[in-house]
């Protein structure tokens, strides 16, 4: 099954591993790993290592769940048709929208023996971005014109002022990177020209989908507290593998409320805005940026309250006493959980009951609560005779 097309903004972010510098604190403190006790998905395919070593290094624990996979080019029998059909006539004026994808087509017509570089000469050659810049001169081409802004309304604009002569009957070749622009592309025929669209580097579905719908159950059963998305094609996917399992208005629902999605610029968050689900972007789209997002975002979420002569945030899977995280089982991170919801108030133990894995009686409360105590160390949870447990705040 196709996935929905939209633009990549990863390959424009640069690598920024080397930004990550260590911290003196004392090792296991959230002041050392800000993300410890949260659980964070990697959607990307491409650099999908890069980013879960930034989040990892950070001491999230990291889920990978690669959303869409890159047709090769060299596979593309689309991206030959098109090419063939740019070469039958001269091209006026070409609009090459990503570096990587300008690069790519030019590399790939080479190892076709198509003439593609002589054929565009002659024509006058934008680019969007100063990556789309290089990829037009590193091919041996003049670059006549690219925005300030870098956007694809720019150029259209630029375009439709005239200031590259009437576009009536002219030839366009428009390369595409996943997202198919319509307005740039509809904008350009409504003016008569013949736009030549060229579809470079084309996403679809992984192979493999089971990783996609283990993480659409993990985003529902609330065991992920952040999706990261570094292309609108991965977030278009996992909401159509969502769709296929009958849970789409699920997972809607969910990175609406519970889990935080983090996209790494505008133009990726777009299929998940276009359903009402509200992101967190970096200020610009690059993967440290994005990491550093996660580490702006997720801790905010959760309240530090003072209990007592002591401090405790509740996460994903651990709480921070006094700075220090302590990792908890399931069952015991279930209870505390349920008390922190409503600090100092009374839940009764049969509540309880329902926060434990699989159930139980109050027994087992009282078991899950004595492990509770012994992990966090400190006097936060209190026993209400008869009634239940409280946070003591």
């Amino acid at each position: 099954m196709p996935v929905t097309p939209g633009t990549h903004d990863g390959p424009t972010a640069g690598h920024e591993g080397d930004d990550v510098s260590e911290s003196d604190a004392d090792p296991g403190t959230a002041a050392e790993l800000p993300l410890a006790g949260y659980t964070v998905a990697v959607t990307a395919a491409r650099r999908k290592e890069e980013l879960g070593a930034l989040l990892d290094r950070r001491g999230a624990r990291v889920v990978y769940a690669p959303a869409i996979r890159i047709v090769p080019l060299s596979d593309d029998t689309e991206l030959v048709a098109a090419t063939r059909r740019v070469l039958e006539a001269p091209v006026d004026l070409v609009v090459a929208t990503t570096g990587v994808g300008f690069r790519g087509w030019l590399e790939a017509a080479d190892a076709w023996d198509l003439p593609l570089v002589e054929h565009l000469r002659d024509a006058r050659v934008m680019a969007r971005g100063p990556k789309a810049r290089g990829a037009i001169r590193g091919g041996g081409l003049v670059d006549a014109w690219s925005p300030e802004s870098e956007s694809s309304a720019e150029v259209l604009s630029h375009l439709l002022s005239g200031a590259e002569g009437p576009l009536e009957g002219r030839r366009i070749a428009v390369q595409l990177h996943g997202d198919p622009l319509p307005d740039l592309v509809e904008g350009l025929r409504a003016t008569g020209a013949e736009v030549l669209t060229v579809p470079v580097y084309r996403w679809v579905l992984p192979e493999d989908v089971a990783p996609v719908r283990r993480l659409v159950a993990a985003v529902l059963a609330g065991t992920v507290d952040a999706v990261t998305f570094t292309s609108a094609p991965a977030a278009a996917s996992l909401l159509a593998v969502a769709a296929e399992l009958g849970r789409r208005d699920e997972l809607v629902d969910s990175l609406r409320d519970r889990v935080l999605a983090v996209a790494v610029g505008a133009v990726t968050a777009g299929p998940l805005e276009a359903v009402g689900i509200p992101t967190r972007q970096p200020e610009r789209a690059r993967l440290g940026a994005l990491a550093r997002e996660v580490v702006a975002r997720l801790p905010e979420r959760d309240p530090v309250r003072q209990v007592g002569a002591h401090t405790l945030q509740v996460r994903g899977h651990a709480a921070v006493v006094d700075g220090r995280v302590v990792e908890l089982a399931p069952g015991p991170m279930g209870v505390l959980r349920a008390l922190a919801r409503r600090p100092g108030t009374v839940v009764p133990r049969a509540e309880l009951v329902d926060c434990l894995p699989g159930g139980g009686d109050g027994h087992a409360v009282e078991m899950a609560v004595a492990r509770l105590r012994a992990a966090l160390g400190a006097p936060l949870v209190a026993t209400v005779v008869k009634r239940g447990y409280r946070l003591a705040v």
